[in-house]
């Protein structure tokens, strides 16, 4: 058995923009989009960090960036190259768990559909799939709303 760690942050758009906030695969409309080049999903981005612990491959920066300049930016695709890496290693996934700190969206309602849509990504149950959520009591700028941070921890077999 295997473990590693994930983690990444974004910071939101401007309040006009136009572009989705998308968050474990599910749309939270009520938010602007996050910035980054890709779809900016920090879920899944700490995700694909965490498999990349695993397989000492790294994927964000160089492999998604050259997929993002050939106009890839759904960052299930990246999520792909990493489960692609681990299955090359012999290894599946067993578990998963993030921790979400943000003020915005609420999580906490929508935690059941976001468990539903990492399981499908990752070919597992909904019951491998942990999740908690926090607004980090504004100690941080996810607090205060302006961003989102997401800690991921992958165990593998």
């Amino acid at each position: 058995m295997k473990a590693a760690i994930g983690q990444d942050s974004h910071r939101f758009e401007k309040e006009n923009s136009r572009k989705l906030c998308i968050l474990g695969g599910v749309t939270f409309p009520e938010v602007p989009g996050l910035e980054a080049n890709s779809d900016g999903d920090v879920v899944i981005h700490a995700l694909v960090n965490a498999i990349s612990g695993l397989t000492c491959h790294n994927i964000l920066g160089g492999v998604a960036d050259t997929m993002c300049a050939e106009g890839i930016t759904d960052s299930t695709e990246y999520l792909k190259v990493a489960q692609e890496d681990l299955a090359s290693l012999g290894l599946e996934i067993t578990h998963v768990s993030f921790s979400i700190e943000a003020a915005r969206p609420r999580i906490l309602p929508r935690i059941a559909e976001l468990r539903e849509s990492l399981a499908a990504l990752l070919d597992i149950t909904p019951q491998q799939v942990g999740i908690t959520a926090t607004t980090g009591e504004e100690l941080t700028e996810f607090g205060k709303g302006r961003g989102i941070m997401v800690t991921c921890i992958v165990t593998a077999e």
